[in-house]
């Protein structure tokens, strides 16, 4: 016989299981649908829990006002967010830009440390795929080995009653989600006028309501998890953020090989896999765990409530499949919130502070000054000198803001050319404004003077602007 005779057994399993295409695609390119046997265990109660309140933000979020203005409104359209009450325009750019970046560097340094925990936990894909759609699918159509039974089955009666009922159901929800998305984008009181008033009035809302419920339906119908390992970016760069220390969802392989069959009445020198294979069932996925870490995995620890109901009914230690990293599973040292984990929450947790200050102290009234282009400063009389300038200001508050202007530090008047002694504002809008600042010869001590305008709506002072003043400078 060849060299192939000499080969050992794990070698050759090890071999048999190698694959150079994702789980759920066969060597002909054709797609394997997955009927995921549905979880049971303390793991997936607590993913359960988190769901549920996941749920309820989710769709009691768009109802909450602060101030008469939505908690949270992404409006891309024209440019104008509205986080926690606060209100955010263009002007605004560089804080969505810090936090592009915290988003970016959080990605990075939590994929680092804690792998795919977000994917499995608190993604809304996953949750939506696992705890809501799923779970429809198996009161409708049964079990996984229900289900597979039914797609293989012909045509009756039974099999059309329950695909039809399913995909109606699933539209119907997908019609109900892609209602409270397009709120968040719009507001649930522009949403409400979509649904009360006749259509020819809000044709545009309408499609986008149908183009979002078309999305969602064929999301969680029928692209399933091949949106997280195919579509989603997060999903595939993981394989550059993670390496052997990061925790992953992971087989203890010196502990679980070699694997074998269990027998009550056969002494056991194998390890303590018994190749039942729940592990694999339980996949929503489709992957075996215990091929090591992969792209497919969501770390949605289905696997480890499965395997963990296995080896009590042994009585062997669970933890058999765990939270774990390559190398803890290696040197057999447990998963501890090491250094480098600590390191990386700390500058998590500083990006984050540093983003929340920001969102805190952002300005409500944001004013720009400039002197008037092209001119230089006016005598008044023997002791006086005027200089002109423009005012842009930008209300992000719900109410009418009257802006008044007042020197600071320095003795001087300001004049607003106009009927009115203010700069006039609109609700969640911009306004402008043309004024003389007057300053006592006496007062002009360089050739630019450095000035403090201190802006008022009514008695409250929302900002201070420092400009220049030019003017003549006595011998």
């Amino acid at each position: 016989m060849g060299s192939d005779s000499k080969i050992s057994p794990a070698v050759s399993e090890e071999k048999e299981s190698f694959r150079d295409r994702i789980a759920t695609v066969d060597a002909s390119g054709k797609r394997k649908w997955v009927y995921a046997q549905k979880p049971k265990g303390k793991l997936y109660s607590w993913r359960s829990w988190i769901s549920g309140g996941f749920f309820l933000l989710f769709f009691a979020l768009p109802f909450i006002y602060v101030r008469g203005r939505p908690l949270f409104l992404f409006d891309v359209t024209e440019a104008h967010f509205i986080i926690f009450g606060k209100v955010f325009w263009p002007q605004d750019f560089f804080i969505f830009g810090l936090a592009m970046v915290t988003f970016i560097v959080f990605i990075v340094l939590f994929t680092a440390a804690f792998g795919r925990l977000f994917c499995g936990w608190v993604c809304p894909q996953t949750i939506f795929m696992e705890m809501f759609f799923r779970k429809i699918e198996y009161a409708i159509e049964g079990n996984a080995a229900e289900q597979r039974l039914l797609a293989q089955a012909p045509w009756t009666g039974t099999k059309i009653f329950k695909k039809t009922s399913k995909h109606l159901v699933f539209y119907l929800m997908s019609f109900i989600i892609a209602n409270f998305f397009l709120a968040y984008v719009i507001g649930i009181k522009e949403l409400g006028k979509i649904i009360t008033e006749p259509v020819s009035q809000h044709v545009g809302g309408l499609f986008s309501i149908m183009i979002f419920s078309g999305v969602f339906y064929g999301v969680y119908a029928f692209f399933r998890e091949q949106v997280c390992t195919v579509i989603c970016p997060y999903g595939r760069l993981q394989g550059v953020l993670m390496d052997r220390n990061s925790m992953i969802v992971a087989y203890d392989h010196k502990r679980g090989e070699p694997r074998g069959k269990f027998n009550k009445k056969v002494e056991r020198d194998l390890g303590d896999c018994i190749d039942c294979n729940q592990c694999v069932k339980v996949c929503p996925t489709g992957i075996d765990i215990r091929n090591g870490n992969q792209m497919e995995c969501v770390g949605c620890t289905a696997c480890i409530d499965a395997c963990n109901a296995i080896m009590d009914k042994i009585n062997k230690p669970l933890g058999l499949i765990r939270y774990a990293s390559e190398n803890g599973i290696e040197n057999r040292e447990p998963l501890r919130f090491t250094g480098r984990m600590k390191l990386y929450s700390v500058l998590l947790t500083g990006l984050l502070g540093v983003l929340c200050v920001l969102l805190y102290t952002r300005k409500e009234i944001d004013a720009t000054v400039m002197r008037t282009p092209g001119m230089l400063y006016q005598q008044r009389g023997a002791d006086s000198v005027s200089n002109l300038y423009n005012i842009k200001v930008a209300n992000k508050t719900i109410y009418k803001v009257p802006l008044q202007l007042k020197l600071e530090g320095i003795d001087g008047t300001i004049e607003i050319i106009g009927e009115h002694h203010a700069i006039a504002v609109k609700e969640e809008g911009q306004g402008d404004g043309t004024f003389f600042v007057v300053l006592p010869a006496s007062s002009i001590h360089s050739r630019k003077q450095p000035i403090s305008i201190a802006l008022y709506n009514g008695n409250e002072k929302v900002d201070v602007i420092k400009t220049n003043f030019l003017g003549p400078v006595s011998n």
